[in-house]
């Protein structure tokens, strides 16, 4: 039942073919297990990643009315775009609050922003150098609830000049009810 080329074969070739052999035979198991291994990490992580998606689900789900209660809240609250001069009262209101707490504001533009199905904007861009202290107040003072303002763009520093001073550069936008709504 031994092949003849098996026969044929001294000795030391036949110890070199079988380490051949065995060596090839431990290569492929490798590389199976490899790609076994490789599937079940990305099935596991599939995994994960669904049951994380179904608990966000059930979030929500279990708390459908407190989010259909903030959906007619933004409804019956959201401000009007009347016209593009809302930017200028947008800076003016950032100005006001920035003098209450003695935030220096620089470079003040201002400028429409983007239309999407949820809202339209008007920003103003500025820059700002204070204490960390104030800066906080004034954030906190423009960002309500119930303003619509939304810091769309925000880089904070330590001035290099003097390091009890934070300077700051604001994209700060407010957002309105979408046009379409509006009508």
């Amino acid at each position: 039942m031994i092949p003849d080329w098996y026969k044929r074969m001294n000795p030391r070739e036949r110890v070199l073919a079988w380490i051949v052999a065995g060596a090839g035979i431990a290569l492929l198991n490798l590389l199976i297990l490899s790609w076994l291994f490789s599937a079940l990490g990305r099935a596991r992580t599939e995994l994960a990643a669904r049951k994380t998606a179904r608990a966000e689900q059930a979030v929500y789900v279990k708390e459908r009315d407190l989010w259909i209660k903030r959906d007619q809240w933004i409804q019956q609250h959201q401000p009007i775009l009347k016209n593009p001069a809302e930017a200028s009262i947008l800076l003016d209101q950032m100005k006001q609050v920035a003098a209450k707490y003695n935030v220096l504001i620089q470079n003040p533009a201002i400028g429409s922003g983007e239309t999407t199905p949820n809202h339209q904007t008007v920003f103003a861009s500025i820059e700002t150098k204070s204490p960390w202290s104030p800066l906080v107040h004034f954030l906190y003072d423009v960002q309500q609830p119930d303003a619509f303002v939304v810091f769309e763009n925000v880089n904070l520093a330590i001035d290099g000049s003097d390091p009890t001073m934070m300077v700051g550069k604001f994209k700060i936008a407010r957002w309105f009810v979408p046009a379409q709504r509006a009508k």
